[in-house]
């Protein structure tokens, strides 16, 4: 099947690894059907010369009617499902309220999922598609202050490993994207999810202090950060390889500490991440 007949839809596209993967995929020849939650991120998606989807991972109906208006357009093929969207919920884990772990899995997890399980049976009855989930070096590390990103990403993963199995012999191949650090807007957008908890009040008050005026720095990055196309690296492999991988690291920090999760003993472990 030639690059052209495939049609791929990709959420979370208004800016950073979205956009990038958007970008590479067109280039590559894909029907790129670039999703976004807003209305003037879609039309601004729309004028860049995508197929513009509006979906919104929070709400079921949205979700419905976005892949419903995908398989109107394909007469009800899809080659390949990149799911991207998703947000970090900064904060310490005792700060956490029901409200604000429950937004975090809704997005990264239910409505994330929801959409997978809409996408399979037409994979099934094709025999072929691709599935790519853009976790993170998250879903595999815990990091102190990242409680509900972590959660969301470890069940995210958890999912993905049994989908991946149940699937074995359908003719659709599932993979992993786990990036570390990416120069993009996701640090923008944890700060603004962090306004969900009382930081002032907070006996990691202080904390929080610092990593506001860490990430207000301005041309700050995080060591060993790369740019999204890094990871649209990763996500035309697993689209285009006849041989797409189960799990694919991005950066090498995020590969460092993979590696160390496996060979350190738990209290090791613990002692590097604490430093970092």
């Amino acid at each position: 099947m030639e690059p052209a007949a495939r049609p791929v839809l990709i959420t979370g596209c208004s800016s950073g690894i979205g956009r990038a993967c958007a970008e590479r995929l067109q280039a590559r020849g894909f029907r790129v059907f670039a999703a976004a939650r807003q209305a003037k991120d879609v039309a601004a998606l729309a004028h860049a010369g995508f197929e513009g989807v509006v979906l919104d991972l929070d709400s079921p109906a949205s979700i419905r009617l976005g892949f419903a208006s995908v398989l109107a357009a394909t007469g009800g093929h899809i080659y390949g499902l990149v799911s991207n969207a998703a947000y970090g919920q900064p904060g310490a884990v005792e700060d956490l309220s029901r409200d604000a772990l429950r937004r975090q899995f809704e997005t990264n997890l239910f409505g994330t999922m929801e959409l997978a399980n809409l996408a399979v049976p037409v994979m099934r009855e094709q025999g072929s598609g691709r599935l790519v989930f853009v976790s993170s070096i998250l879903g595999v590390v815990a990091m102190p202050m990242r409680g509900a990103y972590n959660a969301s990403k470890f069940a995210l993963e958890g999912l993905v490993d049994s989908l991946r199995l149940e699937l074995r012999s359908s003719g659709v191949r599932v993979s992993l994207v786990n990036p570390g650090a990416i120069e993009s807007r996701f640090r923008e957008h944890a700060l603004q999810a962090a306004d969900a908890i009382d930081t002032e009040h907070s006996v990691h008050a202080a904390r929080y202090a610092r990593m506001r005026a860490r990430n207000a720095a301005p041309g700050g990055k995080m060591p060993g950060s790369l740019p999204p196309t890094a990871v649209a690296d990763k996500v035309q492999h697993a689209l285009e390889s006849r041989w797409p991988r189960v799990r694919y690291f991005v950066t090498a920090p995020a590969h460092v500490l993979a590696m160390l999760k496996r060979l350190l003993p738990a209290s090791w472990m613990d002692a590097l991440l604490a430093r970092l």
